[in-house]
């Protein structure tokens, strides 16, 4: 059995593909027989009202990842695929922290168009303040990751299918998988 000794980290602003990746990381690895894992990050802060401890979730979303991780584990060695927002060294050492792995991560972009389009697409009418504040944020989300320079690649994501996408990132992090 294949084993790597790192976290994928699809990192990206909110509308970057990031989900749609995720999932299609996953249909590729199920399809070559790799045994895999995946997280979205969004899943594991979504808790309200936070702790006067935590504000941002943050504790909370380690400590959760870290015990889903610890489950998938026990079931054997496999490769683990997180997809999230990674603006800081210290969200990627809380990230190495809660999986106890070297995190390796892949920023995806895509054309303001292309991103505007995906949130409008994500959230309904009903949902309008969010997204709203999706709107006005993911550009300068954008750009503190890109000054952050955490990634080892950077992948464009508009005109692509997510399917192409992930079979991008999973040539670059595990080349004849």
């Amino acid at each position: 059995m294949d084993h790597t000794d790192f976290a994928i980290f699809l990192n990206g602003s909110y509308g970057a593909g990031k989900t749609s990746t995720l999932d299609h990381v996953g249909d590729l690895l199920a399809e070559a027989g790799r045994p895999f894992s995946l997280m979205d990050v969004d899943w594991f802060h979504r808790s309200w009202p936070s702790s006067v401890r935590d504000p941002a979730n943050l504790m909370t979303e380690a400590a959760n990842m870290a015990a889903v991780w610890r489950n998938y584990k026990s079931a054997g060695p496999r490769q683990l695929v997180v997809g999230g927002v990674l603006a800081s060294r210290q969200d990627w050492a809380r990230y190495e922290d809660a999986f106890g792995l070297r995190i390796r991560s892949v920023r995806l972009v895509a054309d303001d168009s292309d991103m505007e389009a995906r949130l409008r697409r994500r959230y309904t009418p009903e949902q309008d303040s969010s997204l709203k504040w999706h709107l006005e944020r993911y550009r300068e989300l954008n750009s503190a990751l890109s000054d952050a320079d955490l990634d080892e690649a950077v992948i464009e994501t508009s005109d692509r299918s997510p399917r192409q996408v992930a079979t991008t990132v999973l040539a670059h992090f595990l080349p004849g998988h």
